[in-house]
């Protein structure tokens, strides 16, 4: 299961908290990429319900991360 920066904002919009078959239900009607499916699939399904994308890549890079400054735009 790789998760990237492109993938994300296909779940972004997705109604959390959700479960795993909601997600992969909702990126399928949603027409998100297959990766997005494969990897939601891949994910040990113990019934647990999600209440955000960071339920699901823990470590999903923050805009703190980066190192940009607004204020020279």
């Amino acid at each position: 299961m790789v998760w990237t920066l492109e993938l994300i904002p296909h779940l972004e919009e997705a109604p959390w908290p959700a479960t795993r078959d909601e997600l992969i239900d909702f990126s399928v009607r949603t027409g998100a990429p297959i990766q997005v499916i494969q990897n939601l699939q891949d994910m040990e399904d113990e019934g647990e319900v999600y209440e955000g994308i960071e339920d699901i890549w823990p470590d999903i890079p923050q805009k703190d991360d980066f190192l940009f400054n607004e204020d020279e735009y």
